[in-house]
């Protein structure tokens, strides 16, 4: 009888001190899986989709378009504002009824340039314009965009609020970004190269993939790796988890 009761209260002081460990761990802050789905924001009939993943610091996009401009540059970047809930423009956001919705008139709804994805260098704001670090669309108004970077925590905090906006339409289909009006952000620009072409509202993804990672496409828009979607793991051990952001945008592109 001693012996069987001595059993239990081993047991039940066993118990009670793998309970009191497992009070004690404290789960990594889970990431979030997005995925924006771009459409047309201005003439055209482009898309694409973008995954992004974020984990801790890290954020991973993926972007691929279809039927932007071709053999033209596209900039692109993730807009908003935080704590704000952005969104895409309509044509009802074309406040000087040219026809066109520029940059700046979109901004109402999808804010400003938060991370510019551009395909090697600096990804702040203060690269919204460099034109010569975004991909450049294949023949056929395709291509696919893949790279892993820092972002500060502010973006890591915000950007399940905000947009994919991808940037450049040949409206004359000239061949080349040209005309007499001039871009809403810069004189040095036409109209034609920072319009947007797609805009996608990022939301929360399913993916079944995992990113190739880290490798940004150039000229000629293709990225080294699989063309599969971008995917985020989302683990469970014992008492942690251990979780990835995707955010997946539609857009289109063209090359400047």
């Amino acid at each position: 009888m001693h012996s069987q009761t001595s059993r239990v209260r081993r047991f039940l002081i066993g118990s009670a001190a793998v309970a009191a460990i497992s009070v004690g761990v404290t789960a990594p802050a889970s990431a979030q899986d997005l995925q924006a789905d771009g459409i047309y924001t201005n003439q055209g009939n482009g898309t694409t989709t973008a995954l992004v993943s974020i984990d801790g610091d890290q954020m991973t996009v993926r972007i691929e378009a279809n039927g932007l401009s071709p053999s033209l540059v596209h900039a692109q970047h993730i807009h908003g504002e935080v704590g704000v809930q952005a969104s895409c423009p309509g044509i009802d956001a074309d406040a000087d009824g040219d026809g066109i919705v520029s940059t700046v008139e979109g901004a109402g709804q999808y804010g400003t340039v938060k991370v510019s994805l551009t395909t090697e260098g600096d990804t702040s704001p203060d690269s919204a314009l460099a034109i010569d670090r975004y991909p450049v669309a294949e023949a056929d108004g395709t291509y696919v965009y893949e790279r892993t970077f820092t972002v500060d925590p502010e973006v890591a905090a915000n950007v399940s609020l905000w947009t994919v906006v991808v940037h450049g339409v040949d409206l004359d289909e000239s061949g080349e970004y040209d005309g007499d009006a001039r871009s809403s952000l810069t004189d040095e620009l036409p109209l034609e190269a920072t319009m947007p072409a797609t805009c996608g509202a990022l939301v929360t993804a399913q993916v079944t993939a995992t990113p190739t990672g880290g490798v940004a496409a150039g000229a000629g828009g293709t990225a080294q790796g699989t063309n599969t979607g971008l995917a985020i793991l989302l683990g469970l051990g014992g008492l942690t988890a251990l979780g990835g952001a995707s955010i997946v945008a539609f857009s289109r592109r063209r090359n400047v």
